[in-house]
């Protein structure tokens, strides 16, 4: 991933983006060692958050 850092930056501003990356790559890993468990008894449908229906069947829904 460091060379995908655009030379034309300053050194802090490359530095800032090798750090990040650095971080991203370890949250990744981490993420694909340890993944969340699977919704037991969740909502069927759509994901509300995501598609912004905030109601089921009339009534609003509260998470």
């Amino acid at each position: 991933m460091a060379e995908d850092i655009r030379k034309d930056l300053p050194p802090a501003a490359q530095r800032a983006l090798a750090e990040a990356a650095e971080r991203r790559r370890k949250a990744e890993a981490e993420a694909k060692a340890n993944p969340l468990p699977k919704e037991l008894g969740g909502r069927d449908g759509p994901e509300p958050v995501r598609y912004g229906d905030w109601e089921k069947g009339g009534l609003a829904i509260d998470f």
